[in-house]
């Protein structure tokens, strides 16, 4: 596949299954959640932009070691589940943007992308890698993790993402984690 998994692609997923990806009840995504937030080792965060927020399951996760959390995510139908999810939660801002077209202002203290860069083309990509270094905090970290199995529906495969990552950016690479599942790469903005 070339081109980018645009949002009626996910609206479509989204339409079909309230949960397309079982992010609820995943044994996987329960040990890929686990060992993301082991990754971030407790720190907390003033400011944080979660890329790809889908229903929210992370976000909730995550939002207790922020003190301010800016979700998004292309599908509106994936927002609404989220917003529901998070409704609670005053510090949690859940908001539908396009990216990399609608990136969020920065600054912010993390940056996380976790099983979406591989729906953009190469070119795109390394868009949204600058996109980020401009809004990453001095000391703020970029944390990335992506499914490493080999799937013909993305643009790019997860190994793929990572590898352009290391070798586009100006972040430096403090950890990284590869299980047969999943590639994890926390970067931190050293300035």
């Amino acid at each position: 596949m070339s081109g980018r998994l645009d949002r009626e692609y996910f609206e479509e997923l989204y339409a079909a299954s309230r949960d397309p990806w079982n992010f609820e009840t995943s044994d996987y995504e329960r040990e890929k959640y686990r060992r993301t937030l082991d990754v971030l080792g407790g720190r907390r965060f003033r400011r944080a932009l979660e890329v790809g927020a889908s229903i929210g399951v992370f976000t909730e996760m995550l939002a207790e070691g922020c003190d301010e959390l800016l979700a998004v995510d292309v599908s509106e139908k994936a927002v609404a589940a989220a917003r529901e999810r998070l409704q609670g939660q005053q510090h949690v801002t859940v908001e539908r943007r396009t990216l990399p077209e609608e990136m969020p202002e920065g600054p912010f203290d993390l940056i996380l992308a976790s099983e979406v860069l591989y729906y953009f083309t190469r070119e795109e990509m390394i868009a949204m890698l600058y996109g980020f270094e401009t809004m990453l905090a001095p000391g703020g970290a970029l944390l990335a993790v992506h499914w490493r199995r080999e799937t013909r529906t993305y643009p790019l495969q997860g190994d793929e993402v990572h590898e352009l990552l290391a070798s586009h950016t100006s972040l430096a690479l403090t950890e990284s984690v590869s299980e047969p599942d999943y590639r994890l790469d926390l970067f931190e903005n050293r300035r």
